[in-house]
């Protein structure tokens, strides 16, 4: 019998900073085989030091399928909040395969004093909330959805990407940083300065990952266009890699450090 067999089968679902810190927290669990999946958004992902694969899994049934065919025993939501489709899949996958499933999902932010947010419901309603008068925005909103503000040609735009675009971006005249996170408050306080930003947009991610564009912004007085978090259906749902850990059976030194 093969040694894998006897051991827990877990499938994490990533793209988060807490999702690779949960991979490497499983790298050396006893008894625990565990397999990251990414989304492949990101051309160059980091290699975790467990097994992982890239790409979608082919809606509810195809995630149904690949739960029964790889002997899952435990899934771990650990994708972006603003993943809703997959969080979506995953509470009706692993409701039909019958397998216990757990989000690690760090609380939004919460306005703070000096913030000066604007908050609403979606990407589409935070181009409308930037005005007709031409601003300089920053989008802290990644490569996804920036054809939205394409209708909004009017504004002068500053976009931050994780990988360099491989193809024309729907924004032609923005100002383009690659660079990969986390950032901090300082560097975030000067690229904005620098841009001469007046505002930002940005998605409610909550951490500390993503959160040094919200500080800066803060720091500069500039409004903040704040996206609230999509819908997901109600699952259990924890903060930390710790939390995971106990969930999963396992009692380790604390591990969530915040980066």
């Amino acid at each position: 019998m093969n040694a894998s067999t006897t051991k827990l089968r877990v499938l994490i679902l990533g793209g988060t900073a807490d999702a690779n810190r949960l991979a490497q927290a499983l790298a050396s669990a006893q008894g625990i085989d565990a397999v990251l999946s990414y989304a492949g958004r990101t051309d160059h992902p980091t290699p975790p030091p467990i097994a992982w694969r890239v790409g979608g899994f082919g809606g509810v049934d195809g995630l149904v399928d690949y739960l029964r065919a790889e002997d899952i025993a435990r899934v771990v939501d650990a994708t972006h909040p603003f993943a809703a489709q997959m969080s979506a899949h995953a509470v009706a996958a692993c409701a039909q395969a019958g397998v216990p499933l757990l989000a690690l999902e760090r609380k939004p932010w919460q306005r703070q004093s000096g913030d000066r947010w604007i908050e609403v419901d979606d990407l589409q309603a935070a181009a409308v909330a930037l005005g007709k008068a031409p601003r300089r925005v920053f989008l802290g909103i990644g490569r996804m959805h920036l054809k939205i503000f394409a209708d909004y040609p009017q504004h002068d735009y500053l976009v931050r990407l994780v990988d360099p675009p491989r193809v024309p971006l729907p924004l032609p005249d923005a100002q383009v940083i690659v660079a990969r996170g986390p950032f901090d408050r300082a560097s975030d306080r000067a690229m904005l300065s620098d841009f001469h930003a007046d505002c930002v947009v940005a998605k409610n991610a909550g951490g500390d990952a993503a959160s040094a564009k919200i500080e800066a912004a803060r720091d500069l007085a500039l409004p903040v266009v704040m996206v609230r978090r999509p819908f997901v259906p109600a699952r259990h749902s924890v903060e930390t890699v710790d939390d995971v850990l106990r969930w999963l059976g396992h009692v380790a030194a604390p591990t969530d450090r915040g980066v």
